[in-house]
């Protein structure tokens, strides 16, 4: 099955997966550098697919099948890119589920169009990483290297080293969202893994305390790591999002 293809109104081209018909529309949002290939977001779109789920998983420019590169990307960009998906390609509400860095652009898009967010899961989610994590951990020459030469290439456990650019830094300061109120009014879970060893517990804590919501409830997973992505973790993920969409239809 090849992807499809958006333009978005800032002319960058989005790959994506698009099936079924029942809303509410399932969105899998992506960590960084990863792709709507993942284990996750093809084990959610299987499941959506049994039961005749709307369901939505895309490249974010620079990542995946998408135009760009990975370096000229930030969050306000990939935000950019989600918003342009789900207002192109869905109608109705929307369950978000966004994983790492997804999980901070799912708490972007339900800021910036809360009126459609039906509900809410996040994985191993990472709210304001480029401030609280890269900056906060830069050494004074990293941080006088994004200055001057405007970027500084960092390891990872995960992938290859990659580029933290100024504009990533600069831009992900005007997108912060544990730094003002966050309203959530409708169903959300939030998983973690204890042994996460790139978001720790304390940033599912922090959002956790931070959010101005009813109906939200934490689940840690001992033992998981960052990948989430085992039998037990991926039933927990599908769980989630049948009891967000459970809760918004019983009311």
């Amino acid at each position: 099955m090849h992807a499809q293809y958006l333009d978005t109104p800032q002319g960058r081209r989005i790959a994506y997966h698009k099936s079924g018909k029942t809303g509410p529309t399932v969105v899998f949002l992506g960590g960084l550098k990863s792709d709507m290939e993942g284990t996750k977001a093809l084990y959610l779109e299987a499941w959506a697919k049994a039961r005749g789920q709307s369901f939505l998983r895309f490249d974010y420019s620079g990542h995946g099948e998408s135009s760009g590169t990975f370096e000229e990307g930030c969050i306000g960009d990939w935000h950019e890119d989600a918003l342009a998906a789900v207002t192109a390609l869905t109608s109705g509400p929307l369950v978000l589920v966004g994983s790492s860095m997804g999980g901070w652009q799912a708490l972007l898009l339900a800021r910036a169009i809360p009126e459609r967010i039906a509900g809410l899961v996040t994985i191993a989610a990472a709210p304001d990483f480029t401030e609280d994590s890269y900056w906060a951990g830069f050494s004074e020459a990293q941080k006088e290297a994004i200055e001057t030469v405007g970027q500084v290439e960092l390891p990872s456990d995960y992938m290859d080293p990659y580029i933290v650019t100024r504009r990533m830094i600069e831009d992900g300061r005007k997108n912060l969202v544990l730094r003002a109120p966050l309203k959530l009014p409708f169903p959300v879970r939030m998983v973690q893994g204890t042994e996460d060893e790139a978001v720790s517990r304390e940033v599912a804590l922090r959002l956790l305390d931070h959010a101005e919501a009813e109906d939200i409830r934490l689940i840690f997973v001992k033992g998981a790591d960052h990948r989430f992505s085992d039998e037990a973790c991926l039933k927990l993920i599908e769980e989630c999002v049948i009891s967000v969409i459970d809760v918004k239809e019983s009311v």
